[in-house]
């Protein structure tokens, strides 16, 4: 199994929807002591799954966050204390115990920026395993919020691990990824081909937020239109930082009430 021959183990969290897809993953790399990666959503079955094989593990080293959005995140403070107070590292979580930033290393994870799906993303790397959080998925494209820079970051960073010598990625949702520079390839083309044809809609006087979604976000059902007016933001958010948005385009205001995390 691929698996095993990295040393990693998955705990599935139940916690389904449109966007956790099938459920939540935590990570779970090496042993005495391993590291856990997003202990995930706070449900208790899911904490006990994840303290068991930190048990058969020989025990926690420490815990790492992806980003702070609580089906990464919620089961932090629980896992932690359960595992003996090991420390929690994070960009940005109030009571993380280690701030982390790009280039630092957490234990054996080596800390690389991943901005676009939040601001605070991190992927961790160890070896040649990468866990990506949010920032690439096996079966999906990602949300990216339209921060100032969001989607230039993101780009800049699925190249970078993508010049990386990996071989395997392992996803915050869905299976893992033994092919990743094939998924990065994808990743950045259907980013470059909704730059494409967004360019293409504007250049046809296309200028209401509804109506480039209709054009360039044909494909995205009902239930992610607004994850994908969140994309469109961030879209035309990088033409206008490269000076090639018409100035009467309509502005998508973000995030909108009820702080939605979506995957588009």
């Amino acid at each position: 199994m691929t698996l095993e021959r990295f040393d990693v183990a998955l705990v599935h969290a139940d916690n389904p929807g449109p966007f956790t897809l099938t459920g939540t993953n935590t990570w779970i790399v090496g042993r005495d002591p391993c590291w856990i990666v997003d202990p995930g959503p706070s449900l208790d079955e899911h904490v006990a799954a994840v303290l068991a094989q930190v048990t058969r593990r020989g025990g926690a080293g420490g815990i790492a966050l992806t980003h702070d959005h609580a089906d990464h995140a919620g089961a932090a403070e629980a896992v932690q204390d359960a595992a003996g107070g090991v420390p929690v590292g994070a960009a940005r979580r109030e009571g993380a115990d280690v701030a982390l930033g790009d280039g630092d290393t957490f234990g054996p994870l080596q800390v690389v920026a991943t901005p676009g799906h939040a601001t605070d993303h991190l992927a961790f790397v160890h070896g040649a395993v990468c866990f990506t959080g949010d920032a690439v998925l096996a079966e999906s494209s990602v949300f990216v919020a339209p921060d100032p820079g969001a989607l230039r970051g993101y780009l800049a960073a699925l190249r970078r691990l993508r010049a990386m010598k990996l071989e395997l990625l392992c996803p915050g949702h869905g299976p893992p990824v033994t092919d990743p520079g094939a998924l990065l390839d994808r990743y950045l083309a259907h980013r470059a081909d909704r730059e494409r044809r967004l360019v293409a809609a504007l250049d046809d006087g296309l200028r209401t937020a509804d109506q480039l979604l209709d054009r360039v976000w044909d494909d995205a059902p009902a239930s992610l239109r607004l994850a994908a007016t969140a994309t469109l933001a961030a879209h035309l958010g990088k033409l206008e930082e490269e000076g090639r948005l018409p100035d009467d385009v309509e502005r998508v205001q973000w995030p909108p009430a009820g702080g939605l995390r979506p995957v588009v």
